[in-house]
């Protein structure tokens, strides 16, 4: 898990440096940026796992940072790290999508971990995402589930030709490829 990449956006160059260094001590691979405005320089040129970032700073704060990563890169994970923080503050950040909120200082074993269980998130994320990709097909009849607009596994069976019909719009037609045209040949 700690091959993910995580952005740390700081002004305080003690955070961002002693923070950075015990984060990619740990394994993580990082990015540091010393405002948001050079955060979402770097966030457009390579998107990153994990956006950890301080709450206040000049010109584009924290939230900002994070609301522009996930409209870039919806996947994106975010913590707010700050030492200005308050209940409403807080609330609002989770309202928004941020995935956690930290106060400083933290120990850096609550940082790794609050890391680790976005990290976590992120990965079942994705599983569910890939689930959904997949297009359940009889292995003997060869019908398909379709799923579209209901709880996964309780859709309505149907034929092939049907399916490509109703989700496609084309009207397929039966035929035969080159590879059964030789053996129908081959047969008769």
């Amino acid at each position: 898990m700690k091959n993910h990449s995580i952005l740390l956006v700081d002004d305080d160059p003690a955070i961002r440096e002693g923070t950075g260094q015990y984060l990619e001590e740990i394994g993580y691979a990082i990015k540091l940026a010393e405002s948001g405005e050079k955060a979402i320089e770097m966030l457009k040129v390579e998107p990153c796992d994990l956006v950890i970032t301080d709450l206040v700073m000049e010109k584009i704060d924290g939230i900002q940072v994070l609301k522009t990563a996930k409209e870039m890169h919806p996947e994106t994970m975010g913590i707010v790290l700050t030492g200005f923080g308050d209940m409403t503050t807080a609330i609002e950040a989770l309202r928004l999508g941020i995935d956690d909120y930290l106060l400083k200082p933290c120990s850096p074993e609550e940082l790794e971990l609050r890391v680790s269980r976005c990290f976590e998130r992120l990965e079942l994320n994705r599983k569910i995402k890939s689930y959904e990709k997949i297009l359940p097909l009889c292995c003997v009849c060869k019908s398909i589930r379709d799923d579209t607009g209901r709880e996964p596994g309780t859709g309505t069976w149907m034929e092939l030709e049907e399916y490509v019909w109703r989700r496609a719009g084309l009207a397929p037609s039966s035929t035969y490829c080159p590879a059964c045209a030789r053996k129908m040949d081959s047969e008769v």
